[in-house]
């Protein structure tokens, strides 16, 4: 077993075709195979062996491609750092992992040589596209290792990626995705989310070190042609649709509110599309039907997490003409039915599986549930009680198997497609002199999904400004954690036992929403 072997077949299959473009260039299948081939057997070269950890961190670039299909091929470990994670959050997520081997694009390598002292696991660096001091050189290495696939033998509970995000107490952990857990997630979005044939072209713009990334292996798998952008801008997105004959693509709802928003949105050919799939945070209704009609009947929602190994349930393309065309209004508050191989059944905190209509804890099973956490038996203990994974997002589901998350029972926020725990934010507010107490929440916003906010007290003949604060909060964080704004009152409210209440904080913000999340 070894899921690399699908890039070489695909070689053999399609050998011209473009399995990349970035930029203005075009990596073919053959070449694709080939220059895995050889980081798989450059990093081996270096010493990593079957099950080491290999970090890296870089805006998307088709680097980033070639390193997955190398690690499958060579048994190795991804651990793929945000690239917008702050030096502070870098060195705990390496410290973690102790990755024997890491690469960084062009906008990280400098910064990433600067800690290197303070990754003592980390025996190589590699730069990719620019030269770095002290870094191996990415292309010099491809040169001289021989173009030979490993194919390392794998069994299904062999590890092959560690997909890091923070905890819900602030607290780092990376959810351990096995072989198995890999060739599921391939499985369920061949058969049933992105379907896809030699010619179609899939456009990403999230970073695919994350959930976009979870696209990549099943569309070349088919023979498609994925299109990566560093990052996201709108009018070049629209721009790429257009110029490529984009047929699918997978963004989070704040790119869609962006799209739709774009003042020249109709000046662009859009009529390519077949497939616009979007997850990793809620949407408003009324955003999903001026989706509809800027981008056309393409739309279809998931829902899933790094634990899950992508989205296991969606809300298909049907399921929004019906919602939209035919009067079943409420579909759009769903985010869907369970169509994996997985097992998912709603349970209330006895374990015992509610009724349809009631509201009861998200709990799944099956192949594409992770492993556990890293070096967490207790997290992971926790999180796969019964054999079940426990999602912490609470939900109802209809008697037609519909699901409709109405909170989470974990105080996550996610604000543009990404995780962001309270206390992680709130630890880094108390590092201020003048906060007196925290409360970091998530509040409506027609961009973000969820706009991050921080409500503050500030001590006695202490003062603070909003713009001061979150200036703070950008030295420690990545930019997405920081606060976007802040507001100052006298108290915060608090439970019977004299703790904070959150659930009251953020009522003020949310009357008047049917859901306690965006």
């Amino acid at each position: 077993m070894n899921q690399g072997r699908f890039i070489s077949r695909s070689a053999r299959y399609w050998p011209d075709r473009p399995a990349i473009l970035f930029r203005d260039q075009a990596i073919t299948y053959s070449q694709l195979d080939e220059r895995s081939n050889r980081l798989a057997g450059a990093l081996l070269a270096l010493g990593a062996r079957k099950g080491d950890r290999i970090a890296v961190q870089s805006w998307n670039r088709p680097e980033l491609v070639e390193l997955e299909c190398a690690l499958y091929k060579a048994g190795l470990v991804k651990v793929a750092l945000n690239a917008r994670l702050s030096t502070a959050e870098v060195i705990e997520t390496v410290t973690n992992a102790e990755p024997v081997i890491m690469l960084a694009g062009p906008g990280h390598a400098q910064e990433i040589a600067g800690i290197a002292a303070q990754l003592p696991s980390i025996r190589k660096f590699i730069a990719i596209d620019r030269p770095q001091q002290d870094f191996l050189d990415y292309e010099t290495l491809l040169a001289q290792a021989p173009n030979v696939n490993p194919d390392e033998e794998m069994s299904p509970e062999d590890l092959a990626v560690l997909h890091y995000t923070s905890g819900s107490t602030g607290k780092l952990k990376a959810a351990m995705q096995t072989v198995g857990n890999r060739l599921a997630s391939l499985r369920k979005v061949v058969m049933g989310r992105l379907r896809a044939q030699p010619g179609d072209v899939l456009a990403l713009a999230g970073p695919i070190t994350h959930a976009s990334g979870m696209f990549i292996q099943p569309f070349l798998y088919q023979g498609g042609t994925v299109l990566l952008h560093e990052r996201f801008d709108a009018e070049a997105f629209l721009a790429a649709i257009e110029k490529h004959k984009v047929t699918h693509c997978f963004v989070v709802p704040t790119m869609i509110n962006m799209l739709v928003t774009h003042p020249r949105i109709k000046d662009f050919d859009l009529g390519s599309l077949k497939i616009v799939t979007y997850g990793s945070a809620p949407i408003a209704p009324s955003r999903i039907r001026e989706a509809w009609q800027a981008l056309g009947p393409v739309l279809s929602q998931g829902y899933g997490a790094g634990e899950t190994t992508g989205g296991l349930v969606s809300l298909s393309t049907e399921d929004h003409r019906a919602a939209i065309e035919d009067g079943q209004e409420d579909l759009l508050t769903s985010c869907g039915r369970a169509f994996s191989e997985a097992q998912l059944k709603l349970v209330d905190d006895n374990g015992r599986e509610v009724a349809p209509g009631e509201i009861g804890e998200i709990v799944i099973r099956g192949p594409d549930v992770f492993a556990g956490y890293w070096r967490e038996p207790e997290l992971s203990a926790a999180a796969l009680a019964d054999g079940w994974l426990h999602t912490g997002d609470l939900a109802r589901m209809d008697s037609r198997g519909y699901i409709y998350i109405v909170d989470r029972k974990k105080e996550m926020i996610i604000s543009g497609g990404f995780n962001v725990y309270p206390t992680e934010v709130e630890q880094v507010l108390y590092r201020h002199p003048a906060i007196y107490e925290a409360c970091v929440i998530g509040v409506p916003d027609p961009v973000w999904g969820e706009a991050i906010k921080a409500v503050i007290v500030t001590r006695g003949g202490h003062s603070a400004t909003e713009e001061e604060l979150i200036e703070h909060c950008r030295r420690y964080l990545a930019d997405f954690k920081k606060p976007r704004s802040v507001d100052f009152v006298s108290e915060l409210p608090k439970n019977a036992n004299g703790k904070l209440s959150r659930k009251d904080v953020k009522e003020r913000y949310w009357a008047g929403h049917s859901r306690r999340v965006a």
